[in-house]
């Protein structure tokens, strides 16, 4: 049983692709394609964080990104379409727990891209990466509750639902639910995804 994560994916940033995707780092010249995604009504319905006003929004994350991998904390990617090669998503293992062999996933579409079954590849491709690579013991998504097209696509993989917590979150002045789930990677061997 491994007990630590495997820092080395820290080293060089791993870039891969899937059948219809390529996953690579989130450049500043995506802050366009991100602000379309953070600031789109549809995306930031069930998104419960502050929609972006700006490309400056935009240049900020993709900054706090790059932040992220330099402390070894997070790890992000922008999802492209192989054959357009347009931004179609980001995904991210954005919070890393290396303690517990834990990492908490964040992912969106462009809402022209939904219905294609891009999330379901790139989770797939994610949770192979994050066991097989970085050794990661679970992976967790805090889903909000009316996400039904997110609860979906997690236990589709084989993500479990763990927990709901009744107003644990706060945002905008409100109390919100969240529903968290887990994939073990025992889980995703049990599903047998290739």
């Amino acid at each position: 049983m491994i007990l630590e994560i495997d820092k080395s994916v820290f080293k060089t940033f791993p870039e891969f692709e899937s059948e219809r995707l390529v996953f690579r780092k989130i450049l500043l010249g995506d802050a366009k394609d991100l602000f379309r995604i953070r600031s789109s009504d549809d995306v930031m319905r069930f998104m419960d964080v502050t929609r972006f006003e700006s490309i400056e929004d935009a240049e900020e994350l993709i900054r706090s990104v790059e932040e992220f991998y330099k402390k070894e904390t997070g790890i992000n990617w922008a999802i492209i379409e192989k054959p357009s090669t347009s931004f179609v998503g980001y995904f991210g293992f954005f919070r890393i727990i290396p303690e517990h062999c834990r990492a908490e996933i964040g992912y969106a579409l462009k809402p022209e891209y939904w219905g294609k079954g891009y999330m379901h590849e790139t989770l797939k491709r994610m949770a192979k990466f994050g066991f097989n690579n970085m050794k990661l013991h679970s992976i967790e998504a805090n889903v909000n509750p009316g996400n039904e097209k997110s609860k979906r696509v997690l236990e589709k993989i084989g993500f479990k639902k763990e927990a709901y917590f009744r107003e644990n979150y706060l945002f905008n002045g409100k109390f919100l639910d969240s529903i968290i789930y887990s994939l073990l990677e025992k889980d995703l061997k049990e599903k047998i995804i290739t």
